[in-house]
């Protein structure tokens, strides 16, 4: 079952990362040289082969003749993964202390501080004193 799997995985890689994608498509390929056989009955394999391959012209079927394998290519994907040597996770656990209560100032029946207002209009006291 690993086998399986690895093979199917590695496949899956080149595929997605090489021009091997380009194999998948050789039943357009079969398809279109039997498109061509039907037209012409003389023409031969590599008839047909250089016809597409070696010098390529704009003709009626120039749509199917480019999803022909290896006609177009693409920048196949590249992904890079690595990790430094000294890579580790590490888990913490926290612990919360309980937060000390303060008191909280009395307030008067209009809301204000009491000896707030009274302050307000002293004058500031000098440090030195």
């Amino acid at each position: 079952m690993k086998k399986l799997i690895s093979i199917l995985l590695l496949s899956l890689y080149l595929v997605s990362t090489t021009e091997l994608y380009q194999l998948l498509k050789i039943p357009e390929l079969v398809e279109h040289y039997i498109e061509h056989k039907e037209l012409n009955p003389d023409m031969t394999l590599t008839a047909f082969l250089r016809t597409h391959y070696d010098h390529p012209v704009k003709d009626g079927d120039y749509g199917k003749d480019q999803r022909l394998p290896f006609i177009i290519h693409s920048a196949p994907l590249s992904l890079v993964f690595t990790i430094n040597q000294g890579f580790s996770f590490e888990t913490a656990t926290y612990h919360f202390n309980p937060l000390q209560m303060h008191k909280i100032p009395s307030k008067d029946e209009d809301l204000c501080y009491k000896g707030f207002l009274n302050s307000v209009w002293e004058p500031p006291r000098p440090s030195f004193l």
